[in-house]
């Protein structure tokens, strides 16, 4: 490719991102609707299809059993769009970022349009490299930890092992929720050596490409202590906040569901620890449930969905609004409280042009999440909170469900479709467009101040 055609391209890598979601969810779909990617032998619905491939790219919903459903090269199929659609967010949006904050070298100085800045061929390399590295790394990692737990604490063939493994391994880094277990990981509740390192692979790809880059600059420098102090402010923030919300999401479920018969109530109480803290992480947009969803409490219910809407760290494999875009405006509520001119976190200065990106972000996700329950709630006869987390889930791309995905109709499979390729690519393309839009005025309007609250 000459550098003109990346100049084309790179100027607007949101574009790029988009399009490219696009056509890998409709070659999904296409593989799915085969008849041999289903365990009957028979050709798929091409909505069901459809919702499978968005459902695994996003890291959101299904409406069918995958253990069940598909096939192994059903199964296969499903596990690649998880891989494509993890990496693919988080290598572009890692890109997004660091053309957003300027700090990307431009080694070919390639030509873009005015008001972007350019890529060079050398960065994206080195981010996509970068990215593939860490990938690898985690999943195998958890894979072959997992095998071996399958293998020999649960007696199964080393073969199916590995498979059960690695899959669950890739699909717990890329924060998509899917099982081989009509139950999810219900079955596995009782079991801390397969919760705990597949919790560990949902955290590590909730933080972010970002994070973790900066996390493994640190260690390798020997005094990773003394490196913290030198941490930017998007590491430690996005640490900071997921540290919080995995602390206080846990203590909620805890609290809320200890007694109760159809979740935590049967199990010992480091079994309910260990669920209580999962269920912290997976709501963070992971997908995975060791409990019945559908049993869960209403103020439960609720309290995850605030989770899931907040989701993962910017350029992770999680979605949702970002922890970052919550931090700032938890920030910006505390400095306006103080009466603070200027909204600070950990002694630096935010800029207003963030805060305004952190207040679009969150309250188009508002609307579009408020809009897809009312158009649900017209459609079917389902309860409020359920069709709430539903909707939620689909926009936070977080794959918990209540069980009334597969109940809904065509329309309403459709609109938590779109909610769920909005949540994942809607946040990334939206900030940075924002971000790379910022001009200059020569001028100013006379100022008024209406009265707010």
């Amino acid at each position: 490719m000459d550098r003109t055609r990346w100049a084309a391209l790179l100027a607007h890598p949101a574009r790029v991102l988009v399009g490219a979601f696009v056509v890998v969810i409709v070659i999904g779909a296409g593989l799915l609707m085969l008849p041999v990617s289903a365990e009957s032998g028979r050709a798929t619905s091409a909505l069901t299809a459809l919702f499978t491939a968005t459902g695994a790219m996003s890291g959101g919903l299904s409406v069918v059993d995958t253990g069940r459903h598909w096939s192994t090269f059903g199964e296969v199929v499903v596990l690649s769009l998880i891989q494509l659609g993890g990496f693919g967010i988080m290598t572009l949006a890692s890109l997004l970022g660091l053309l957003v904050s300027g700090r990307l070298r431009l080694g070919l100085q390639l030509t873009a349009q005015a008001e972007t800045q350019s890529l060079g061929i050398g960065d994206v390399r080195k981010v996509l490299r970068g990215v593939a590295v860490i990938t690898a790394a985690v999943e195998i990692t958890i894979g072959v930890w997992l095998t071996l737990r399958f293998h020999f604490g649960r007696g199964q063939p080393i073969g199916e092992a590995a498979y059960q493994g690695l899959f669950h391994a890739v699909s717990a880094f890329n924060n998509a929720g899917f099982g081989l277990r009509p139950d999810n990981l219900v079955g596995h509740a009782q079991d801390i050596w397969v919760m705990l390192p597949i919790a560990l692979a949902c955290v590590l790809g909730s933080i972010g490409f970002p994070v973790l880059l900066e996390l493994l600059r640190s260690s390798r420098s020997g005094a990773f202590l003394r490196s913290a102090r030198r941490w930017s402010l998007h590491t430690r923030l996005t640490l900071l906040t997921t540290a919080a919300l995995l602390a206080a999401g846990g203590a909620f479920t805890l609290l809320l569901e200890w007694g109760n018969p159809g979740t935590l109530g049967p199990l010992s109480w480091p079994d309910k620890l260990t669920g209580g803290f999962f269920n912290a992480v997976t709501a963070r947009t992971a997908g995975f449930n060791s409990v019945d969803v559908g049993e869960m409490e209403p103020a439960t219910l609720l309290g995850t969905t605030v989770l899931m809407f907040i989701g993962g760290g910017s350029a992770s494999t999680a979605g949702g609004i970002k922890v970052t875009t919550f931090a700032v405006l938890a920030a910006a509520i505390l400095a306006e409280a103080r009466g603070d001119t200027a909204v600070e976190v950990m002694g630096r200065r935010v800029a207003p042009s963030v805060l305004r990106e952190a207040l679009t972000v969150a309250l188009l996700g508002v609307g579009a999440v408020m809009l897809a329950t009312i158009v649900l709630l017209t459609i079917g006869d389902e309860p409020l909170e359920a069709v709430l987390f539903e909707a939620t889930s689909a926009f936070g791309t977080c794959g918990l469900s209540t069980g009334i995905t597969g109940d809904l109709p065509a329309a309403g499979q459709l609109i938590l479709i779109a909610l769920m390729f909005l949540g994942r690519l809607g946040p990334i393309t939206l900030a940075s467009a924002l971000a790379l839009r910022v001009r200059g005025r020569r001028y100013q309007l006379p100022e008024e101040r209406p009265v707010i609250g």
